[in-house]
């Protein structure tokens, strides 16, 4: 067969594969970057309109984005699950962690909350025992409580260290490891368009009857835009991470989770002014290299299983 260019000895499978991963790891990084984008947006509107109306306007056009893309008028086995408890757990664990995400960002650095979300994998390896029946071994323990370290340089607990704030941070980050678990669970049920769709009118339905009692009339143009956008770049960066994972796989994907710290450090630096302090670089440095050994880890789990 011949083969295609792309160096020495390449199959053209192999070419195909290699641009494919490429395809996917630019479409992750632009996924991470409209996630950024969605916290910066909310971190702006949250002290104007309140941390429930945010959260709702984030809701709102995210479900009528993903409405319109998805159609489920028109495509009505894309409402069917054959878990719906187990989506209305999903959905919950989302909003609430959205939710504290965005309590803390009122008071927070962008990259402060940021480096706190790096826990998930972490957790996640950590609660995946109990809960999965996937039990980590002593390597993958040693990392979860070396990332736990660098989350105390970041917070340096009793020392004058991050604002109390982190508290709803960290809260978050336990109610988005549930949510990424049941995610996992619900992969092997449902699809990934089903899966989002009840994501996305999840927060609509519990949160628009209390909206006319905490409403605050948006002061500008800008501010109703900007409730627009926290929606759009939502379901945009849960659209592009659904193409990337169909060109390449979670581990292949995975490490690149960590790049959200460079967008969220030019956008609290250029929209808010915030420069992270050393304590939180170097917190952040030791948290992603843990986390990125346990993506690792997880690539070998099937050839040495335990450890």
């Amino acid at each position: 067969m011949e083969q295609e260019t792309g160096g020495p000895g390449q199959t053209a499978e192999q070419i195909r594969e290699r641009k494919n991963r490429m395809k996917a790891i630019l479409l992750i990084f632009l996924a991470f970057a409209c996630f950024s984008a969605l916290d910066a947006t909310a971190k702006w509107l949250s002290p104007r309109i309140g941390v429930v109306e945010t959260t709702w306007a984030r809701y709102l056009s995210s479900f009528l984005i993903v409405s319109v893309f998805l159609n489920p008028w028109s495509r009505p086995g894309l409402m069917r699950t054959s878990r719906p408890m187990l989506q209305a757990i999903r959905s919950a664990t989302l909003l609430i962690s959205t939710v504290l995400n965005f309590i803390a960002l009122q008071y927070l650095q962008l990259a402060e909350t940021t480096t706190i979300l790096f826990l998930q994998p972490l957790l996640v390896a950590l609660l995946s025992g109990p809960l999965l029946g996937e039990w980590p071994g002593p390597r993958r323990l040693i990392a979860i409580g070396v990332g736990f370290i660098g989350v105390l340089l970041i917070t340096r607990p009793g020392a004058g260290g991050i604002h109390w704030a982190a508290i709803f941070s960290f809260l978050g980050v336990g109610a988005y490891a549930a949510y990424s678990m049941i995610t996992r669970v619900l992969a092997a049920h449902d699809s990934s368009e089903t899966t989002m769709f009840y994501s996305a009118i999840a927060g609509v339905v519990v949160l628009t009857p209390i909206i006319p009692f905490i409403w605050r009339m948006p002061a500008d143009s800008l501010t109703w835009a900007l409730m627009v956008l926290v929606g759009f770049w939502g379901a945009l960066g849960h659209w592009l991470l659904i193409l990337a994972h169909r060109h390449a796989s979670a581990a292949t994907l995975s490490p690149f989770l960590y790049t959200q710290i460079i967008w969220m450090i030019g956008l609290g630096y250029f929209i808010f002014g915030d420069v992270p302090d050393l304590w939180t670089l170097a917190g952040a440095s030791i948290v992603i290299m843990s986390g990125i050994y346990l993506f690792h880890r997880e690539r070998v789990r099937g050839v040495s299983p335990g450890k």
